[in-house]
């Protein structure tokens, strides 16, 4: 079994991450797979996104997972020694969305990160995201205390198992190129550029940063000391300021990391090896939600334009369908939200097909209604006026009012 550090800069439970994740099981060995529930053990609704999640593994990745349950570190002594026997065995262990320094409180000092530990050495795959991948550096960013509370910026002690596998010294960030803050900056895990300039400046000068981007993995394998960089963005690694970024699919060396992270420029890195994918006929290569979305509004309006009335549907059905695919990412953004809204506009822009059809009215009825004006001008131009007022009467009857101007007859809907 290959030896493996995973680690997600987001969406670990989004479509996205579905294919990487059957690769790494099917390779993982016979052990069971763990969820470690830790990083979200805090919120009320702890239980519903631990259901999730097995959800998640079970219907779209195709494998049903335990849960290794450490909400806290004084849970009773029974539970704690469970979970750790869990570990003990496991080929394969999860951990993501949450609070990094919760996580933190709970793990360090506690035989937690070395049954991880152990994990990966015998063989095994660990794999860290969003908020458990903040944990695995020697220094962790305490993000929602920073961001969303207001604290001044400043660093906790990592787990450092990035440092037990590598010896590496550096901090985790995930989330590295998140946007979601418009033109409010929320680069860097929500820190923004002056913020990560203020904290860079903390770490000792030897210790850099490992910027990993939304919906994109870096597999560290402890066979070779390299990292492949898989999914939508890539890895940064950043010392003072200065740069080296590791596209997806690229391979770096452990030692270039080395080198990058203490400010120098590392050797080229190379394309990552061919790799066998596991791939099921229900496998989902998903594009984000919002960029999904958006595709399927464009063809929406383009078939309204055409009049093709199946077409809008079916893309209005497929907004729901990639609502449901996305339903089981822990990820708290404004996705869904932002999804939803466009669907409630589709449905709307449906509803008001139905009730005045996909053309434009007088596109429609236009030509008919030239044609009886012709008839009523033929018929004044014979001196036929009953004829002409029979036309005009008969229109009228219909909600179609005409006016005799000096260019000709003209016609509108009824008070329109």
């Amino acid at each position: 079994m290959p030896a493996r550090l995973v680690i997600i800069g987001s969406g670990e439970t989004s479509p996205t991450m579905v294919k990487l994740h059957r690769e790494l099981l099917a390779e993982a060995g016979p052990g069971p797979g763990s969820v470690l529930d830790t990083p979200f053990g805090f919120q009320a609704n702890a239980d519903d996104l631990t259901d999730k999640i097995l959800e998640y593994f079970r219907d779209s990745v195709g494998r049903s997972l335990d849960v290794a349950s450490w909400r806290r570190r004084d849970e009773p002594t029974v539970a704690r020694e469970r979970t750790l026997e869990l570990l003990g065995r496991s080929s394969w262990a999860f951990a993501g969305p949450g609070s990094p320094s919760y996580a933190l409180r709970q793990w360090i000092d506690t035989p937690v990160p070395g049954r991880l530990i152990d994990l990966v050495n015998r063989g095994g795959t660990l794999t860290m995201g969003s908020a458990a991948a903040v944990t695995l550096g020697a220094y962790a960013l305490p993000v929602y205390e920073i961001y969303k509370v207001g604290d001044e910026p400043a660093w906790l002690r990592g787990l450092d198992l990035l440092g037990a596998f590598t010896g590496l010294t550096a901090a985790v960030v995930p989330h590295f190129d998140n946007r979601e803050g418009g033109r409010h900056d929320t680069r860097y895990c929500y820190m923004g550029e002056q913020r990560l300039v203020d904290l860079e400046a903390m770490l000792p000068e030897d210790v850099g940063v490992i910027g990993i981007d939304e919906h994109t993995a870096a597999i560290l394998d402890l066979e070779s000391a390299a990292v492949d960089v898989r999914g939508a963005g890539g890895m940064t690694l950043r010392h003072r300021g200065r740069s080296t970024f590791v596209a997806s699919g690229e391979r770096i060396t452990v030692a270039a990391m080395a080198t990058a992270l203490a400010g120098s420029a590392p050797e080229t890195h190379a394309p990552a090896p061919e790799r066998t994918v596991v791939t099921l006929a229900a496998d989902v290569g998903a594009p984000s939600l919002r960029t999904a979305v958006e595709q399927r509004r464009v063809a929406f309006d383009a078939a309204l334009l055409a009049g093709d009335s199946d077409g809008a549907l079916a893309e209005a059905l497929g907004v729901e369908e990639d609502i449901r695919a996305w339903s089981t990412d822990t990820l708290e953004g404004d996705d869904i939200d932002a999804a939803r809204a466009v669907l409630r506009g589709m449905i709307v822009a449906l509803a008001g097909a139905a009730a005045h059809g996909l053309r434009d009215e007088r596109d429609v009825i236009g030509p008919f209604i030239d044609i009886a004006l012709d008839a009523r001008q033929r018929a004044r131009a014979a001196k036929d006026f009953a004829a002409s007022d029979a036309v005009r009467d008969g229109l009228i009857a219909q909600g179609i009012e005409v006016r005799d101007t000096p260019d000709g007859a003209a016609w509108e809907r009824s008070g329109s």
